[in-house]
């Protein structure tokens, strides 16, 4: 009989390493409208559709690095609806709506920790 091969295909979490939650939360909760689904000391998670974002100060304290070495995308109908949404809520953009594939826009920003994020979708 032979072994079926193990294989990852779906992801429910994704972590980010942050220096202070309550911070960071103003960011995801209050002005990207994330839910908070539960809160613990030193962790916050929050409901991204299909996944959980979980904001996590041990992570960077466990690792001994600071935050910023990974990215999150959040898809999105209309980027340049959804860009000007977020500005409006005090969301400051590193890079503008661009074309980066014929039908693919993105925008990108930052969070309190230096994690890099980004909107993408069509721009009707």
């Amino acid at each position: 009989m032979d072994k079926q091969e193990f294989v990852l295909s779906q992801i429910g979490t994704v972590m980010l390493g942050v220096h202070d939650v309550e911070h960071s939360l103003s960011l995801f909760r209050d002005k990207l409208g994330l839910e908070l689904q539960n809160q613990i000391p030193g962790f916050a998670f929050l409901k991204a559709g299909s996944v959980t974002l979980c904001l996590s100060q041990p992570a960077i304290q466990a690792r001994g690095q600071g935050a910023g070495a990974g990215e999150v995308g959040f898809s999105v109908d209309n980027v340049e609806a959804a860009y000007q949404a977020l500005k409006e809520k005090g969301v400051q953009f590193t890079h503008e709506p661009r074309a980066v594939s014929p039908g693919t826009w993105v925008a990108n920003f930052d969070d309190p920790d230096g994690n890099h994020l980004f909107i993408f979708g069509s721009k009707p």
